[in-house]
């Protein structure tokens, strides 16, 4: 007859054992997703422990807007930040420029000189589109799942602030930190910036641009030489790990002759100062560098001009140019990496892409868009602008963001977030919310002591 004996543990083997950092992952506090089904319409999702509980799991519904109502007024809303903001051009009382007050919101960073009644007409202008855009093109509507859906979205958005957001969207890319909660037309200069998203929360854009994978996906190639190249190579789960470095492997991929009369050059520096730092001018040195398979860098920071390049029928697509040679895109992105899809790489970084747009895929329905190829290369995450932002402030932006990502305290998703608060309450500048962050809310730079691994 089995006895149960009595056990009485003395040690415990695997105390003080865990997961190594990069393999902990916190799951947002909220969700929102937005599929686009047959017939041109949009179902809307939402989950996550800052909602309410629902038995199915998620809120959902069926949204009566269509996916180009809702791309139009995006593009609405961004073209509203560049007409009401970053070109306003204060005038006297005939209606003629002010010659001391040439675009004042552009030339510099800090608008706290600026007269705030001012200030405060344009922000509640672009309050009012940011909310017009969330509340009345995207989730207006009167049935009751939709009813349902834009109020606990707007309850929760209103109840606290410091959420890490997720929205995630295969074609609906929407300027999420500049979108708002309906304001009040009575609030004062402060209560309007906190009403911007990417003021109270953070956030990041998610999709369908997932990264090379460091395992074989189904369908990847089963030559003997893929498996002979997989073998070789350093176990999946430690590679994160490994990337971690004495001095953090940063790049600088610029033109000389963009923002001379800025604070770039005390970005550059910042960038070389104590890394393994890499410069490059021209188009020839950034597509040799990414034709290497051992590219490792943990940051990469482009400073240059972008434009949108038509393509024939497509939608255009956005390019960058450095100092000398044709324009780069996504194209070429996928056309150099492309024989590494399958094979494991150290090719991990996080791209800061500061040029104008470089935060918006090109009318959302370019699959070349640049910053996507970098994410399914396996960069970590891209940050860019979603308007055609003035140098003065981008440089500024730059200056503070990659200073404080180089010290490894925190995420890029913190400190986009912080970024958004400082300029408005330091500066009463909004235009930190214009920066928009694809994947990456939680990437860090790994550091590791002299002698790890």
């Amino acid at each position: 007859m089995p006895t149960q004996l009595p056990v009485h543990i003395v040690q415990n083997p695997s105390d003080g054992f865990r997961r190594l950092p990069h393999l902990e992952i916190a799951e947002p506090d909220l969700r929102v997703s937005f599929d686009l089904l047959r017939g041109d319409r949009i179902r809307a999702r939402m989950s996550g422990p800052a909602l309410h509980a629902l038995r199915i799991g998620e809120h959902r519904a069926d949204l009566s807007a269509s996916p180009n109502e809702v791309r139009a007024a995006a593009a609405r809303l961004r073209g509203r930040w560049k007409e009401v903001l970053v070109d306003h051009q204060p005038t006297d009382g005939l209606g003629r420029p002010l010659k001391q007050r040439q675009r004042p919101y552009s030339s510099s960073a800090d608008l706290s000189r600026e007269p705030e009644e001012e200030l405060r007409k344009a922000l509640t202008e672009l309050t009012r589109s940011g909310a017009s855009l969330l509340f009345d093109d995207l989730l207006g509507g009167d049935d009751q799942p939709t009813v349902w859906f834009r109020t606990y979205l707007s309850d929760v958005l209103s109840r606290k602030e410091g959420m890490r957001i997720r929205f995630d969207s295969d074609a609906l890319h929407l300027p999420w930190p500049m979108l708002c909660l309906e304001p009040d037309d009575s609030e004062t200069l402060d209560g309007l910036f906190t009403r911007f998203l990417g003021y109270r929360h953070q956030i990041e854009h998610t999709g369908d641009a997932y990264p090379s994978l460091p395992y074989r996906p189904l369908g990847a190639p089963t030559s003997n030489s893929w498996f002979r190249q997989w073998r070789n190579s350093e176990a999946s789960w430690l590679r994160g790990w490994r990337n971690r470095r004495v001095k953090a492997a940063v790049s600088l991929n610029h033109n000389p002759d963009v923002g001379v009369k800025t604070r770039a050059q005390e970005v550059a520096t910042v960038l070389a100062e104590g890394t393994q730092f890499t410069e490059r001018t021209t188009y020839g040195d950034l597509v040799s560098a990414l034709d290497k398979e051992d590219l490792d860098e943990q940051l990469m920071y482009f400073w240059c001009h972008a434009e949108f390049v038509s393509n024939s029928s497509e939608p255009p697509r956005l390019a960058i140019r450095l100092g000398e040679g044709p324009p780069f895109d996504g194209h070429t992105v996928r056309d150099l990496r492309a024989r590494y899809r399958w094979i494991p790489t150290r090719f991990r970084p996080f791209v800061v892409l500061n040029t104008c747009y470089g935060g918006v895929p090109a009318g959302d329905g370019d699959r070349a868009f640049l910053g996507r190829r970098m994410i399914e290369c396996g960069a970590q995450g891209v940050l860019g602008p979603q308007i055609e932002m003035p140098q003065m402030f981008a440089a500024e932006y730059a200056l503070e963001f990659i200073t404080r990502f180089l010290q490894g305290k925190e995420t890029a998703g913190e400190i986009c977030h912080d970024l958004a608060r400082h300029f408005a309450l330091t500066y009463r500048n909004p235009l930190g919310c214009a920066y928009a962050l694809h994947c990456g809310m939680d990437a860090r730079m790994e550091r590791t002591q002299r002698g790890d691994w």
